[in-house]
């Protein structure tokens, strides 16, 4: 415990320290939401995904790990940048809790879609992260336009992932 606490003291001495591991806490939760998700991707994307009529823009199968662990990435740069900026503030706090939020639906969406085979709630899930995307984007952009900007790929793949998913709806 002692070592932990000077760990803390010395992090929070330093700016650029602190940044550091506040990117890597947030990182790591981003990466490790993603591999828990992955669980209910792998159930059913060998089998029931397999069997599904998908749009003529789905992607191979092998995009999705590299590009989803990419995005991971990115938003927890963003997440940590912003957390960085003083959890104390009113603004930090409301960027945060709407980012764990749509990191959750993230999450809901694959165990909906995959897990429960089933893209019409899937969509709905979906529909709803856009929207949390959008307020974070903007709570984001009020605390630190740097980290706003690192989640515009993410918001393009999820504008992208909510045409596939309402394609596959409709296909099938």
């Amino acid at each position: 415990m002692l070592i932990f606490g000077i760990l803390v003291n010395y992090i929070n001495d330093n700016p650029l320290k602190k940044t550091i591991y506040y990117i890597f806490i947030s990182v790591t939760i981003c990466l490790l939401v993603g591999f828990l998700s992955s669980f209910a991707t792998q159930s059913s994307v060998n089998d029931w995904y397999v069997g599904l009529e998908k749009p003529f823009f789905n992607p191979p199968n092998w995009v999705f790990a590299p590009v989803w662990s990419l995005l991971y990435i990115m938003m927890g740069v963003a997440a940590g940048l912003v957390w960085a900026k003083g959890y104390y503030h009113v603004w930090v706090k409301t960027a945060l809790y709407h980012f764990l939020f749509q990191l959750l639906l993230n999450a809901l969406w694959s165990i909906t879609f995959f897990g429960l085979k089933n893209p019409l709630i899937a969509l709905v899930v979906i529909l709803g992260l856009n929207v949390l995307l959008l307020f974070t984007f903007k709570w984001f952009k009020i605390v630190l336009p740097k980290a706003a900007y690192l989640l515009l790929p993410y918001m393009a793949w999820v504008a992208f992932a909510t045409a596939l998913n309402t394609a596959i709806w409709w296909l099938n």
